[in-house]
């Protein structure tokens, strides 16, 4: 069978995840992410982000999104708690056919420098944001690998994987989205955050 998987996104150990971010619904409040809303957690992986999603949108629904049925399974483990998540197993390019409620915020977190066609991957998202809706990037800043260094070891994408805000804007606004702003996420990573614009 053929492997879908972006390259170089496999979903390291959660211990240095804890490592780079300690609390991570801190992270995501940092994001803009509220009460109430409908986001989208794509290439989910383990889960990390998922419940901390799920607890500061509340009344508000999370989409879980992973291509991967191992990974779904661990964040449905993480999520054992969570009553607001709906689950779906899919390839994140088959976005729009599949999610059918329109979202505040589509979040995609240390992936999309993997992604073979990035601009295609934003028109998915794209098509289910609602107007004014937010698709948030989070990345590793293009620094060597040798120099991103947690719980001892090089971590991260390799070095010509990796993307400045910068090359994120270009791959993301020819689908109509707009880059509002750069948020840091330290020690090593940011999240760019764009707006969804009427009429691409």
């Amino acid at each position: 069978m053929e492997d879908k998987r972006f390259p170089a996104t496999v979903m390291p150990d959660k211990d240095w995840w804890q490592a780079l971010w300690p609390e991570p619904e801190v992270s995501l409040r940092a994001l803009g992410i509220g009460a109430g809303a409908t986001v989208v957690d794509l290439c989910c992986g383990d889960g990390y982000f998922t419940a901390p999603l799920a607890r500061i949108v509340r009344s508000g629904r999370v989409i879980v999104v992973d291509l991967d049925p191992a990974m779904l399974e661990q964040a449905k483990i993480a999520c054992q708690e969570e009553t607001n998540c709906t689950w779906i197993e899919c390839d994140a390019r088959d976005l729009a056919k599949l999610v059918k409620t329109s979202a505040d915020v589509v979040l995609i977190a240390n992936t999309f420098h993997g992604v073979p066609d990035k601009t295609g991957l934003a028109h998915a998202v794209y098509s289910v944001l609602k107007p004014g809706g937010e698709f948030i990037v989070v990345n590793w800043y293009p620094r060597p690998r040798e120099e991103t260094v947690v719980l001892a070891q090089p971590r991260g994408p390799r070095t010509e994987m990796r993307m400045s805000p910068a090359a994120v804007q270009v791959a993301g606004e020819p689908a109509g989205l707009k880059l509002k702003r750069v948020v840091e996420m330290p020690p090593y990573h940011y999240a760019a955050i764009f707006g969804k614009v009427p009429n691409p």
